[in-house]
């Protein structure tokens, strides 16, 4: 039996709408290896002309195929069959900054709260503008739901253009492209300044704040930012580095790290030259995971909470209500400070 029998074949069932016609007629025919990877399907035009059906219910069905990553499209080359696991119901692209430990966090929470059936794909951009434009380019119009943790750079507006807002979820960074968007995102500088103004008596028994900024990196602008004013507001002696350099650590010193490299570098000379972390020298940690929970009696952490995000994200891409919520980063004291 032909594409265009089995749908008229499906008409019959007096509960079935002619949309569900085409898509189920489809998905038999995959299902029956009728149609199989790589098939070519009927163009819209010839679909209308063959079953009568109105064009946009036709349209519907191909993109609700679409979405589900069963069906495919390029332009001047219609529709084709892109994948045979008829079965998931959407599939879904997350694209992340890289697989760090707070960011693993928050994929396996999100996979954990998605609803069954639905294929999830994974990339990373690392920060870099042409992997990430190369990667937006290539998943474009191929998911039915995009959830992307942006450059924050809005000349790459450009690249969501032809995804509809109902569609994409920004996540981790605020990016202004428009209040149409849906966002789950951290709020850093007044976050930051607050936890260090908690921290203050703390800080006071300290000679020097050190903030480790790389310059051009993912870090936020607003941890840099909070920290050059709390620090200019107190009277607070201070500098900026872009990496820690082994060997080079300061007794008496608050060491303020982003990156998790820095971190380890700064503990490993505290183990090396027997100097007491939270005493002798101060480490504050931004994004708190189950290691720095544990280390060295506890890495007292400036962090938002991942899995409350990733589990908001997970109820966008199954709902698909609009949301746009700024989550707070708090401060986790430990040992450390």
């Amino acid at each position: 039996m032909n594409l265009y029998h089995k749908i008229q074949d499906l008409e019959k069932r007096p509960l079935l709408s002619k949309h569900e016609c085409l898509v189920n007629g489809i998905i038999s025919s995959i299902d029956d290896r009728s149609l199989t990877y790589g098939d070519v399907l009927p163009s819209v035009n010839k679909m209308v002309h063959e079953l009568g059906y109105a064009r946009k219910t036709i349209v519907k069905a191909y993109e609700e195929l679409k979405e589900r990553g069963i069906v495919s499209s390029k332009r001047r080359m219609g529709y084709f069959v892109a994948s045979e696991a008829t079965e998931q119901k959407l599939k879904v692209a997350i694209l992340l900054y890289a697989f760090q430990t707070f960011q693993e966090r928050f994929f396996n929470t999100f996979r954990e709260n998605l609803g069954e059936n639905i294929h999830l794909d994974v990339y990373f951009h690392h920060q870099n503008s042409d992997v990430y434009r190369s990667i937006l380019k290539e998943i474009n119009g191929k998911y039915g739901m995009y959830v992307v943790a942006p450059i924050q750079d809005q000349s790459y507006q450009e690249l969501f253009n032809d995804i509809p807002f109902s569609k994409i979820l920004f996540v981790d960074r605020f990016v202004p492209l428009g209040a149409q968007y849906s966002y789950i995102v951290q709020e850093f500088e007044r976050s930051f300044y607050k936890a260090l103004y908690e921290l203050s008596e703390t800080l006071s028994h300290f000679s020097e704040c050190i903030l480790i900024y790389k310059s051009g990196s993912d870090y936020p602008k607003g941890t840099l930012l909070a920290f050059q004013k709390y620090c200019e507001d107190f009277g607070v002696k201070s500098k900026i580095i872009p990496k820690y350099l082994p060997g080079s650590l300061q007794e008496k010193a608050v060491y303020f790290t982003i990156g998790d490299t820095d971190l380890w570098e700064i503990l490993k000379d505290c183990k090396r030259y027997g100097v007491e972390v939270g005493t002798e020298v101060g480490i504050l940690s931004q994004n708190d995971s189950p290691v720095k929970e544990l280390i060295e009696g506890g890495i007292s952490t400036f962090s938002t909470d991942f899995m409350e995000m990733a589990k908001m994200a997970a109820r966008f891409v199954c709902d698909r209500e609009p949301v746009r919520v700024v989550i707070p980063s708090v401060l986790i004291r430990r040992k450390s400070l």
